[in-house]
């Protein structure tokens, strides 16, 4: 059965000082531009194993689903992406294997700099899940 989501990501946290930190990648084609990790989901791949692949593939980070945080909608042309995003717990780094800029920002900072309202969204519903 084909899944209703095309792409999956997560928002990724890690305590810093006792505060949480949410992760942040920069857009692959939009340098600049700030967004949360996710990628395509591949066939016979749950959203769940697609999440923590990207995790990994584009920030080197090794992260733990805890709950999902939310789902997203937009246009790229004219073909519609489904996003379904996960709340993750940080667990450590690896090798990426893309080479991306990458960011750990505090809760209201990570608003402030991520790019799309809908990805503003989703981090706000993750934070409160996470609180």
């Amino acid at each position: 059965m084909k899944s209703r989501w095309s792409h999956a990501g997560g928002v990724v946290v890690r305590m810093i000082d006792d505060e949480p930190h949410y992760l942040l990648v920069e857009a692959s084609d939009h340098p600049g531009l700030w967004v949360l990790p996710k990628g395509h989901i591949e066939k016979h791949e749950t959203p769940e194993a697609a999440a923590i692949r990207e995790i990994k593939e584009e920030a080197g980070v090794r992260a733990a689903i805890v709950a999902r945080a939310g789902e997203s909608e937009f246009e790229v042309g004219s073909k519609t992406v489904r996003v379904v995003f996960f709340l993750m717990h940080y667990q450590g780094e690896i090798d990426r294997a893309e080479d991306r800029a990458l960011a750990w920002r505090r809760y209201q900072d990570a608003v402030t700099q991520l790019h799309f309202e809908n990805t503003r969204r989703i981090l706000m519903q993750a934070h409160a899940l996470n609180n």
